[in-house]
């Protein structure tokens, strides 16, 4: 009789990657895969076509830190998510249950029986509100930075993140072949993460006439953020890229980019030289993204700039001083012994669906 694994996360994309890097290798162990997403959130768009996957659609709701008329509503859609959970893990009767995180984790956590273990996986520096409501039914909470274990206590296990294998595949001369650039400057990479973002995209844009004269210049600026009004030699802009990522990190030189810790880890793998300009603390960011910047410069694995001091001049300054200090940066991540999780996180499922087929 396979094993069963119910994987959940989702709402971006840094909720999905990993479980994404998870599948191939839980099936090539022989486990029956099945995913909990909502409809219509990044999860759906990534997963549910997959002929390896049993896609499952629930009803989700987020919880803000501010004010919004949602708020009264979406606690009635996490409850419908709840009794649809609960539906599919009586119907598929899971050995273990996967959380990545993100709004939709929590009703199928929360409708987890009593003894089919969960466990759970936190990208970033800190939890975020729903993870900390997971952890509370976790037997075991998977962390990409070590210092995060304070938070976990007992539960915690410093693992790393999974890397989409992938990623380790591609060729730098497709990359710039893809990109229509002869490779005669390096290329620089500037992405806002899977909704772009648009203070990256303004200050590159303006920079682009300095930056131009020394770099090839990448930009992935997001669904609907393209400027058709921009015409210049050695600059390519897309909204998104999927199959062809692999190949145009290949050929990177330099990275700019926001702080979502699976994105860093990835660079952080591939010992990509990065400038990280982290999402500021707002209504619609808890800061996670400044500490993991921060982390990442402490440990020598990346330049940061702060959104507040991002305008043209300081843009080109930051990407110069990579440039000069790549060799150094890409030295210190290549010593690092932890920067793929993906056999870390395999090591605490196994273990757990273990216990799972004895309940």
């Amino acid at each position: 009789m396979a094993k069963r694994i119910l994987l959940t996360g989702g709402g971006s994309a840094g909720h999905v990657t990993p479980n994404l890097a998870l599948i191939p290798r839980l099936k090539a162990e022989g486990f029956e895969i099945h995913y909990v997403g909502t409809a219509d959130g990044k999860e759906h768009k990534l997963v549910a076509s997959r002929e390896d996957v049993t896609y499952h659609v629930i009803s989700a709701g987020k919880l803000r830190r501010y004010f919004s008329l949602q708020n009264f509503i979406d606690p009635f859609r996490t409850l419908k998510g709840l009794v649809q959970a609960r539906r599919i893990q009586k119907s598929v009767d899971p050995d273990v249950v996967f959380s990545k995180g993100g709004f939709v984790s929590l009703p199928v956590v929360l409708a987890a029986r009593a003894k089919t273990p969960v466990v759970t996986h936190e990208s970033d520096y800190t939890p975020g509100l729903a993870n900390r409501i997971i952890a509370m039914r976790a037997d075991k909470i998977c962390v990409t930075f070590e210092d995060t274990l304070k938070f976990t206590r007992a539960k915690g296990v410093h693992t790393g993140t999974p890397i989409r294998p992938e990623l380790y595949g591609g060729s730098k001369e497709e990359g710039l072949k893809i990109l229509g650039f002869s490779g005669e400057k390096p290329v620089l990479l500037a992405m806002g993460g899977s909704q772009g973002a648009q203070a990256i995209n303004a200050a590159l844009r303006a920079a682009l006439p300095e930056l131009c004269k020394r770099f090839d210049v990448a930009h992935l600026c997001g669904e609907g953020k393209r400027d058709e009004s921009i015409r210049m030699d050695g600059y390519v802009q897309c909204e998104y890229m999927s199959e062809e990522l692999p190949h145009v990190l290949a050929a990177a030189d330099l990275v700019v980019s926001r702080a979502g810790a699976n994105s860093i880890f990835e660079f952080l793998a591939l010992a990509k030289p990065a400038l990280l300009i982290p999402l500021p603390q707002s209504k619609v960011s808890r800061g996670d993204q400044i500490v993991n910047a921060g982390y990442f410069q402490k440990k020598g694995y990346a330049a940061v700039l702060p959104q507040e001091k991002l305008t043209p001049e300081t843009l080109i300054a930051a990407v110069d001083c990579l440039f000069n200090d790549r060799g150094k940066y890409a030295d210190t991540m290549r010593d690092e012994k932890l920067n793929d999780g993906t056999e870390g996180v395999l090591r605490v499922i196994r273990e757990a669906a273990e216990r799972g087929r004895k309940k």
